[in-house]
């Protein structure tokens, strides 16, 4: 699968930079960067044109980014242009990659992404890991990204770092899992438990497929509401471009707002959580379905026969999920609500009494609800994607590390 980087990256997604003589020049290098990839093939002269630098000061910097193995000359331009041609600059297909990799209830799976936006390796496994402690289902995710990076090194890529998307609460250190409840885990760092020598980045799923949607989606708005599922529902909040984490770094725990307080008991210790009714194992049961390793393939496939029990299931879900959406769309006023992992393949029977359901509670004008074209893939290229994000917006410190 190849995902391409094709969006102009939102403000302030980069950490800032010194305001001194050597922060400007690594401001402008991230520039350079920035307008080759999302612009790109380009000549030097094009580049200076777009980012307001002289030729000599671009060419300066350009030069930098190539003996990093950043950026590659592909030859002269293509003919028709006035005046001598320059030589096409493009982002490296060799060089930094991002690691992206995901922990979920019933599988793992690690990616490499390089600075084109491209999947150049992928390795999954189905395992169940829900009440599995963490050391042996890190030590398989761990034996899946040394696969990964040995497969990417192959094509002359190194790993730039590693972002792992987890179905869980993460502190705000971005390496601890404080609590986990569909896996049972609870307090865990995962920095000992993986790849040393990388540096790290731990967020929960549902960010990393807000980021992805952000980042890799079709016309995407800057403030929008992200919720993404299999057993578990989580929800990202963007506000102007950016996911809002909330004091702890815990924003977004969509799945655990009561949507009916006296209702079933749930794993984090409430009742009645939404989780408990649009859920995937929830609509399974009451669908009067067993589970399986392809949940959302037999909903959909039961659901597309006529299957009344799980046609009515998915609507009683979708009734679920309007009710929890209200309260945050109220709130928040988004521009867009985004359906995204599993409940993207369930959308034709979600959305109408989701849509109803919101329409009927909320202030104003309904919020539009879209469904991501990312599906399940969200969590993992969003988790790799953010790495190489890093990579465009700080192209020095990639240097110097390597």
């Amino acid at each position: 699968m190849s995902a391409p980087l094709h969006k102009a990256r939102p403000a302030g997604q980069g950490r800032a930079l010194p305001d001194t003589q050597q922060g400007m020049r690594r401001r402008n290098l991230s520039r350079v960067m920035h307008t080759v990839q999302d612009e790109g093939p380009l000549s030097r002269a094009a580049v200076a044109s777009r980012i307001g630098l002289t030729r000599a000061a671009v060419s300066t910097l350009v030069d930098e980014l190539i003996r990093a193995g950043l950026l590659e000359e592909l030859g002269p331009e293509r003919p028709g242009r006035v005046g001598r041609p320059g030589s096409a600059l493009a982002v490296s297909g060799r060089g930094p990659a991002g690691i992206g990799a995901e922990v979920g209830v019933d599988h793992l799976a690690v990616c490499a992404v390089d600075l084109r936006g491209e999947v150049r390796a992928r390795a999954v496994r189905h395992v169940p890991n829900r009440g599995r402690s963490p050391e042996p289902v890190l030590g398989e995710l761990a034996g899946l990204i040394d696969r990964v990076v040995a497969e990417a090194e192959g094509e002359g890529l190194w790993p730039a770092g590693l972002a792992v998307a987890v179905p869980g609460l993460v502190a705000r250190d971005a390496r601890t899992v404080v609590r986990a409840p569909n896996l049972g885990w609870l307090d865990t760092d995962l920095g000992p438990l993986l790849p040393g020598k990388l540096p790290l980045t731990v967020a929960n799923e549902a960010n990393f497929g807000a980021l992805a949607e952000l980042w890799l989606g079709v016309d995407t708005p800057r403030d929008f509401l992200h919720v993404s599922a299999e057993i578990g529902i989580g929800a990202a909040v963007v506000v102007d471009g950016r996911v809002l984490h909330g004091n702890r770094g815990f924003a977004g725990e969509l799945g655990h707002v009561p949507v009916w307080p006296d209702g079933p008991p749930c794993a984090c210790g409430g009742r009645g959580c939404l989780e408990q009714y649009a859920g995937e194992d929830a609509v399974l049961r009451a669908a009067g379905l067993e589970s399986g390793e392809d949940r959302v393939g037999l909903l959909a496939g039961r659901a597309e026969q006529g299957d009344a029990a799980v046609r009515r299931a998915l609507h009683d879900a979708g009734t679920a999920l309007g009710i929890a959406l209200t309260g945050a769309v109220n709130l928040l006023d988004p521009e867009n609500v985004v359906l995204g992992g599993a409940l993207s393949g369930l959308s034709p029977w979600l959305l109408p009494s989701l849509r109803s359901e919101l329409a009927r509670r909320t202030a104003g004008r309904p919020c539009p609800v879209s469904v991501s074209a990312l599906g399940p893939e969200g969590p993992l290229l969003g988790a790799a994607h953010s790495v190489v994000r890093g990579v465009l917006d700080d192209p020095a410190a990639v240097a110097e590390r390597g």
